[in-house]
């Protein structure tokens, strides 16, 4: 791999890390509250594990387009 596509994969997986960190924290509080009803926690914690999930999927495509070469995808329009 090239130093110059580990440099432009740096921050997206950092951003990412750091969001989904974020979302399993949001959801792992909610687990705590005590007053909640199971559904009102289900949604509490699926929502957040999805926006995780999602984080993820968008981070793995992105790095996979910075391996391809595929960096600039505007200079095509």
């Amino acid at each position: 791999m090239k130093k110059e596509h580990r440099n432009k994969m740096i921050a997206p997986i950092i951003i990412a890390a750091v969001l989904i960190v974020y979302y399993v924290a949001i959801a792992a509080v909610f687990m705590l509250i005590p007053d909640l009803t199971v559904i009102m926690k289900l949604l509490m914690v699926i929502i957040p594990l999805a926006l995780a999930g999602v984080a993820f999927a968008v981070t793995v495509e992105r790095v996979q387009e910075i391996r391809s070469g595929e960096e600039d995808d505007l200079s095509k329009y």
